[in-house]
């Protein structure tokens, strides 16, 4: 009997992808938990103070619902609870006399800056790649993330492949083939935004196309109508 006849049969390669993901976001669970226990709070609460100081204009409760991906009940226990410790504050929206946005207070944007710093701790195994396969890392993250957006699994997120002003294989440069039409230059799968703040949501049909062409490895330069 030869080595190979030895070895178990093996899993398909998707559901290993799927078991190296789930470790990863186990991982990102403990560590999310012990570091918002050593500052009082849940996670949800320290996702919360991350997205106000990504918006310091503030967010409405809903918008802070969908962004997470949560329940509206469930933000607003948070914030209730982020108010009662003094991190945030609600104000009145302009021009609606019943609405309010919630904002962070000075003390809140600290503890905010230690919440968005937690992932960093996924920097080291990130960096342990090459720049390639960073690069390609990203470009199957932006798919994983189309495909759960698609089916309602996680909030839409605001990323190149959606955006009208993306132009994928508009260059002959394959370091940089794809073209941001907002800023008028070219860039490549390193370079993919997954949540750029100038993103304008392309139409249904262009956006169907432009990820057509995105995903085609052998896609020839031509302009996205």
């Amino acid at each position: 009997m030869s080595a190979e006849d030895q070895l178990p049969p093996d899993e398909p390669l998707d559901r290993r992808v799927t078991i190296g993901l789930a470790k990863i976001g186990i991982a990102l669970k403990q560590q999310a938990w012990a570091e918002a226990g050593e500052r009082g709070l849940t996670p949800t609460q320290g996702q919360v103070l991350a997205l106000l100081r990504a918006n310091p204009d503030g967010l409405r409760l809903r918008a802070l619902a969908e962004q997470l991906g949560v329940t509206s009940a469930t933000v607003s226990d948070s914030v209730t609870a982020l108010h009662r410790k003094g991190l945030v504050a609600k104000q009145p929206t302009a021009g609606d006399g019943r609405g309010v946005v919630v904002v962070l207070t000075p003390t809140g944007n600290r503890e905010a800056a230690a919440a968005a710093a937690w992932p960093d701790f996924l920097l080291e195994a990130v960096g342990a790649l090459s720049p390639v396969e960073q690069a390609t890392f990203l470009r199957a993250l932006v798919a994983m993330i189309r495909t759960l957006q698609e089916k309602g699994r996680i909030p839409v997120a605001r990323m190149c492949v959606s955006c009208r002003f993306f132009q994928p294989f508009q260059h002959d440069n394959p370091a940089r083939p794809h073209h941001c039409a907002f800023v008028e230059a070219p860039f490549g799968d390193g370079e993919l935004r997954l949540d750029c703040p100038d993103h304008s949501p392309a139409p249904v049909d262009q956006a169907a196309h432009t990820w057509e062409v995105f995903r085609s490895s052998t896609a020839t330069p031509r302009r996205i109508p």
